[in-house]
């Protein structure tokens, strides 16, 4: 295999798009072990591969596949080790992993399951077993997926929710540091809101706050982004690998955007429509930061455009 990414294409994906199908990552050193996985695999779900931990990992952080099948034997990082780091880490820890292994001892079974392990296969490799727990784990994620995602989602709006955005915001930090990418915050508020509640009604208000939430949402073009109620009126995008002109960018986006919608707003000391004040915060790539420290300049920032008039952002880089 001349590349060390496989994407499945089959004649089902008139019927089952590529984009809907679970994502396998298949990790071993030995190309040939993986041919026969993909083989097994790929006509029901999109195949990955990596040769190495290292690769593994990278690809775990940015891929996020529904379920990982990894060798145990490997040089360099062996199974153990890579399953152990991405337990440890709040971005991949709840993605399963299936050992692939030769070694039939119940010790070597019960490290794997010690270290977050959800199931082993062994070699040599039988199709109807793989593709039976396969299926089995790849449902039970589903599952688990859906009542987390239950936990983590705000009633009222349908983005993600306060304790959402605590645990992924410490998350990516710790990612970002690791690899020295930039990580950035736009804080946003919904100008003089209390005012369009006490004039058009709770219900209106709540409409509202609805529809600046699927703006929001709609303005985010990646995956790995995530915007999130912060609280009563006030939103949060959390931006991974983006700079502080990229921040700044979708901040005039996001304003314009909240504006277009045109929604009207009598009491406003600013526009006859709803608008939002903004704030923005970024760690640049090679600065070591705490979460709280870019929340709480994005603050000041958002604090600022309030200041000076609202309808408006601000934006600031963490230093040293």
């Amino acid at each position: 295999m001349a590349s060390n990414i496989i994407q499945a294409a089959t004649s089902h994906d008139a019927l089952f798009p590529v984009q809907t199908r679970p994502r396998l990552l298949v990790v071993d050193d030995q190309p040939a072990n993986i041919q026969v996985l993909y083989q097994i695999l790929s006509s029901d779900y999109q195949v990955f591969m990596a040769t190495s931990g290292a690769q593994a990992l990278a690809l775990c952080a940015a891929r996020q596949p529904d379920l990982v099948l990894l060798d145990l034997i490997m040089p360099d990082m062996d199974g153990y080790q890579v399953c152990q780091r991405l337990k440890e880490d709040a971005v991949t820890r709840d993605i399963p992993v299936i050992f692939i292994t030769a070694q039939t001892d119940e010790s070597a079974e019960e490290m794997g399951f010690d270290l977050g392990a959800v199931d082993f296969i062994s070699k040599p490799i039988n199709p109807r077993i793989v593709k039976a727990r396969v299926k089995t784990h790849l449902m039970l994620k589903a599952q688990s997926d859906l009542l987390r995602s239950w936990a983590y989602l705000d009633g009222l709006t349908g983005v993600h929710n306060r304790r959402f955005f605590d645990e992924r915001v410490n998350a990516e930090m710790g990612r970002a540091i690791r690899n020295q990418t930039p990580l950035s915050l736009v804080m946003l508020d919904v100008d003089f809101f209390k005012r369009f509640n006490d004039h058009y009604g709770h219900q209106a208000g709540d409409d509202c706050l609805r529809r600046v939430a699927a703006t929001l949402k709609n303005s985010l073009m990646r995956g790995g982004d995530h915007v999130a109620r912060y609280g009563g009126e006030e939103f949060v995008c959390l931006l991974p690998d983006t700079d502080f002109a990229g921040a700044m960018r979708l901040a005039e986006a996001i304003r314009q955007e909240i504006s277009g919608l045109q929604i009207e707003h009598a009491q406003s000391s600013v526009a006859p429509y709803v608008t939002v004040s903004l704030g923005i915060g970024c760690k640049p790539a090679h600065l070591h930061a705490s979460a709280m420290s870019l929340i709480s300049l994005a603050d000041t920032q958002l604090y600022k455009a309030k200041e000076h008039g609202r309808h408006r952002y601000y934006g600031a880089e963490l230093e040293a």
